[in-house]
């Protein structure tokens, strides 16, 4: 057995123990491909006959595999000799081997050719699917296997994040590294976190520092989201009991082929606009998202509806107002059909509203995830904008646009008034 002495960053040094899962999530320039590769290249010269298997979950061709990363660090550390390149797999000293290998390609059968593998990279893992993650666990099975995962976090309901992260199962070392966590962060990359920082601070902080993606770059609402979030305003936001608290509906209807349902439950207080908590389902009746809002408290809510609040239930045949009526609740006339342009009125609308508005953090993650991805469509070939995108972010888009031109600014007419007191005689 050769050793080989190859100097690793303190953030990685936990990943050097023996673990079923080892990980590490974080941003650009914290070095975790680089550790990984090393650390395979290491592995297989110091346990001959070791089988590795480097995985993408699309992998179209081997230059978008990690094969040229790992073909660097043999070079750089000086072993050449004892490893073999070809053109589709690298080998190994003791008969060993590194393939590549995509898991959109494979099937419940074929993925059984991995069977026997010791090691199993999966890098840009949080593109991994639930289904490739499913298959491959038990796959890797051979005795003292370990699975590896590298990955800049996207969203926390990608499978990576919910397996190692939210989940965490028994004995995985998880470690988040960032470009600071670098004893070797280049000067180039450092000018370019720089400029990042500096002219694209929507995407900075998921780039940079391994956050969860906040906003689509692009998107109307992005830098609205994080503006509130540079001032302080998503955080922990608590509703005024003495005032009313106000619940913005987008209909989605109910069915296998229905939209989003959403609810933006708010609450104005003074200048102040406080999104206190956001509900969304699909394809559920109407009883359904009735009982969320009592279980959550907001029976005495007033409810706001869009313009097919007049429209009737396709299960009931009822219109939607009614039905909100008689189950007790204070419901607003339906806002009624701004017409053509009415997506630029919310969207214009809810910006200029935006300094005003303070997030509960907890209960409106996914809310701010669908209006933070929330976008124009465009045609590329002209370089023209076509309006809103409609997708899965729209209905929570539509939702708080609504409340957006529902919005009273605080009367000022009841403001240092006199205050008469005429039993008393006095003013």
């Amino acid at each position: 057995m050769s050793i080989l002495k190859i100097p690793t960053a303190k953030a990685f040094e936990p990943l050097l123990q023996p673990g079923r899962y080892k990980a590490v999530f974080g941003g650009r320039g914290s070095g975790k491909s680089h550790f990984f590769g090393e650390l395979l290249v290491e592995t297989c010269q110091a346990e001959r006959g070791t089988l590795a298997v480097c995985i993408r979950e699309a992998q179209r061709t081997l230059a978008q595999s990690s094969k040229r990363l790992i073909e660097g660090k043999i070079a750089s550390l000086g072993i050449a000799s004892g490893f073999k390149l070809f053109a589709d797999k690298i080998e190994t000293p003791g008969d060993g081997i590194i393939i590549f290998r995509g898991m959109q390609d494979h099937t419940a059968d074929s993925i059984k050719s991995l069977e026997g593998f010791r090691i199993a990279w999966v890098d840009e893992a949080q593109s991994l699917s639930a289904r490739s993650l499913a298959l491959l666990r038990p796959t890797i099975r051979a005795e003292g296997s370990e699975l590896w995962a590298s990955w800049n976090p996207r969203r926390k309901t990608d499978a990576i994040d919910d397996f190692l992260r939210a989940r965490k199962p028994p004995g995985a070392i998880v470690v988040h590294a960032n470009w600071r966590d670098n004893p070797w962060f280049p000067a180039v990359l450092e000018e370019e976190r720089r400029t990042d920082l500096s002219l694209y601070p929507d995407r900075y902080d998921h780039i940079w520092e391994g956050d969860y993606v906040r906003a689509f770059e692009g998107a109307y609402f992005a830098e609205m989201l994080t503006q509130a979030r540079k001032e302080g305003r998503i955080g922990k936001v608590s509703a005024d009991p003495l005032l009313p608290l106000r619940a913005f509906i987008d209909i989605g209807g109910s069915g296998a082929t229905a939209d989003a349902f959403t609810i933006w439950v708010t609450q104005w207080a003074g200048a102040e606009i406080r999104i206190l908590d956001y509900y969304e389902s699909v394809g559920q009746v109407l009883a359904f998202h009735v009982n969320w809002l009592r279980s959550r408290g907001y029976q005495n809510a007033i409810l706001y509806l869009p313009h097919d609040g007049v429209a009737t239930n396709n299960v009931t045949g009822k219109r939607y107002e009614d039905h909100l009526r008689e189950a007790g609740f204070t419901v607003e006339p339906p806002v009624k059909n701004q017409g053509r342009g009415a997506a630029m009125m919310r969207i214009e609308a809810l910006r200029r509203l935006g300094p005003q508005i303070w997030w509960n953090e907890a209960t409106t993650e996914a809310g701010r995830d669908a209006i933070g991805f929330y976008h124009e469509r465009r045609d590329e070939t002209r370089n023209v904008g076509l309006g809103p995108e409609h997708d899965w972010s729209s209905h929570a888009a539509d939702g708080l646009g609504l409340m957006a031109i529902c919005y009273e600014q605080p009367g000022r007419a009841a403001f240092n008034r006199p205050i008469r007191y005429t039993e008393q005689g006095w003013v």
